[in-house]
């Protein structure tokens, strides 16, 4: 099974950045951090990197689930969903699949939960 799902957008990066934010709103997952990779190796090794943002979305709904389950869960959490400026306007979103993570923990109450959100995501992402 691929850890994750992905797509390439034509577009500028933060307009794709906020139709990404908007589309995930819309399925009920908020943003709840942003880590701009990018800016981060520029400012700590002085290096040069393409536009890398990995934006932490969480469905609190979802969350909850799993952690009533699971306590530990939150060491994978949020659902990370990546943007990485492939050039060209050429952006890719790639966001991973949990359930190719939770099945190795053999707690099967997990994996619908998981197999909802992946689906979730990953609709999401062809939708773009």
């Amino acid at each position: 099974m691929k850890y994750y799902h992905s797509k390439t957008i034509h577009g500028e990066f933060e307009t794709v950045r906020n139709h990404v934010t908007d589309a995930l709103k819309s399925i009920g997952f908020g943003i709840i951090s942003t880590i701009d990779v990018s800016a981060a190796l520029k400012d700590k090794i002085g290096v040069d990197y393409k536009p890398y943002l990995i934006l932490g979305a969480c469905n609190p709904g979802f969350a909850y689930q799993a952690l009533q389950i699971e306590e530990m869960l939150g060491v994978i959490l949020p659902c990370n969903v990546v943007l990485i400026d492939q050039g060209n306007g050429n952006i890719e979103v790639a966001a991973m699949h949990p359930s190719a993570f939770i099945q190795a923990m053999g707690k099967p109450e997990l994996i619908a939960i998981t197999e909802a959100v992946s689906e979730s995501i990953a609709g999401l992402i062809d939708n773009l």
